[in-house]
Formats: C-alpha cells, structure tokens, sequence
C-alpha cells in the first residue's frame, strides 16, 4: 500500500509532466508525454539539457523527437557506462 507522501510525490510528478505537455503542445514541439517524462529523467540523472534539445535545422516535428529519442540513448548509454566504471573502482 502507497503512502500518502508518496501518493503526493506521484500526483506532482503528474501535474508537472501535464504541465510540461501543455507547453510542448503550445510550441508545436511534437513531444509527447513519454518523450518529456523521459527528459525530465534524464534531467534528473545529471544529463546535459542542451544535449537533449531537438536539433533546430529538423524539417518536421516527428524528425525533432526522433533526434531527441536518439540523443536520449546515447546520453543514457554514456550515464551507465559512466556508472559502471565508477562501479569498477
């Protein structure tokens, strides 16, 4: 059974995804709510924001978080190489 801390926790996770989609939504960015949970984690996790940022010269909005899932990957796969060495030592 979920505390009420952290029922709270999870609702203003919510409200801040909403939120953060609601403003993606208003500059036609094209992402979608996964796309932003998944910055915002990435975020979290010590990721460089500029990096997750879609690339200014992609023709269509699809391209923009196509260039934003795959700059995703390789920030998470430089994060677990980073934590396995640090593992390592």
């Amino acid at each position: 059974m979920a505390s009420t801390q952290d029922e709270a926790r999870l609702q203003n996770a919510r409200e801040t995804i909403d939120s953060l989609h609601d403003l993606s939504q208003l500059l036609e960015t094209g992402l979608d709510k996964q796309v932003l949970s998944i910055c915002v984690g990435m975020i979290e996790q010590g990721a460089n924001p500029d990096t997750l940022a879609p690339n200014r010269s992609a023709s269509r909005h699809t391209d923009a978080s196509q260039a934003v899932v795959k700059e995703l990957r390789r920030e998470a796969a430089a994060l677990k190489a980073e934590q396995a060495s640090s593992g390592e030592r």
